[in-house]
């Protein structure tokens, strides 16, 4: 009796085992810079949530609004129009002056990922009066699907978001 029920649960399991050999994997792109300025003056171009088209050449405007989001949560929310047609909506989840750190998810929009939260971060730079600025984006393929089609799967959506972060971190 032992052994069928040591059997019975090794395979309740094997389901498992299956569908996480066949889930998509989570992609990843880190930028760092170093910019030639104090990190405070870094910190309050980057903390400031509705100013990326300030310094973020592919976006035309900002529009943001603080409202609930699915769980129910009131969180800053910014509508990125941009240039060329599009947007993304983006929620702020992290904004903290202690830490130098801003972190926002995508809610909807024509970046072709899925799942996407990133990290900016500012920290003292290498010599006095420099700034490190780290980016980091993670995120799934926007069919978030293991053989996902092209233009949907991961090589598109790493490539895009290198776009967006190689574009911009020397403007800030």
């Amino acid at each position: 009796m032992k052994f069928i029920t040591k059997l019975l649960l090794v395979a309740s399991f094997l389901p498992l085992s299956v569908t996480a050999a066949n889930a998509p994997t989570q992609q990843k792109v880190i930028r760092e810079v170093v910019i030639k300025a104090e990190p405070a003056k870094v910190w309050a171009v980057v903390k400031d949530f509705g100013g990326i088209h300030k310094w973020h050449p592919a976006v035309e405007s900002t529009k943001t609004e603080t409202k609930a989001d699915q769980d129910g949560v009131e969180l800053p929310h910014r509508l990125l129009t941009l240039k060329g047609g599009g947007t993304i909506l983006e929620k702020q989840t992290i904004n903290s002056d202690e830490e130098m750190k801003l972190e926002y998810k995508i809610v909807e929009g024509v970046l072709p990922v899925s799942g996407y939260r990133a990290v900016m971060t500012v920290k003292a730079g290498p010599v006095a009066g420099e700034s490190v600025v780290n980016w980091t984006g993670r995120f799934y393929n926007k069919a978030n699907e293991v053989n996902a089609k092209p233009g949907e799967d991961n090589e598109t959506a790493v490539k895009a978001v290198e776009g967006v972060y190689d574009l911009s971190l020397i403007h800030i």
